[in-house]
């Protein structure tokens, strides 16, 4: 759904300019209409990723042992570090999540290239 919009959000002009200038159809699409698509949907995308991660947490909901139900059986073992599993989660959630943000926007930085 973020794409198709993307794409319709391509002004009929940019198609119609392609075909003045002798574009096929193949080649407006990856040489004029991908490259606006790409940045217009990048901020949707990179807020889908990191949804994503973050909600790899209900995975544990359909029986997949993720990154919180570990840490879980680890706060709860006998001579377990208690909280310090979840703390540990946390801040791997916070780091990884993070680094996502950061390679997206530097995605949507060289995509703004007309700015």
């Amino acid at each position: 759904e973020i794409y198709r919009g993307g794409i319709e959000s391509i002004s009929a002009g940019q198609y119609e300019a392609a075909q003045v200038l002798g574009y096929r159809k193949g080649q407006t699409f990856f040489r004029i209409i991908l490259p606006q698509m790409v940045k217009r949907v990048l901020p949707s995308v990179t807020n889908e990723v990191i949804t994503l991660v973050k909600d790899t947490s209900l995975a544990s909901v359909i029986g997949t042992v993720e990154m919180f139900t570990r840490a879980k059986q680890i706060a709860v073992a006998p001579n377990s570090p208690g909280m310090l599993a979840f703390a540990a989660a946390a801040v791997f959630y916070f780091v990884f999540n993070s680094l996502v943000a950061f390679a997206m926007e530097r995605i949507e930085k060289a995509f703004a290239y007309y700015r």
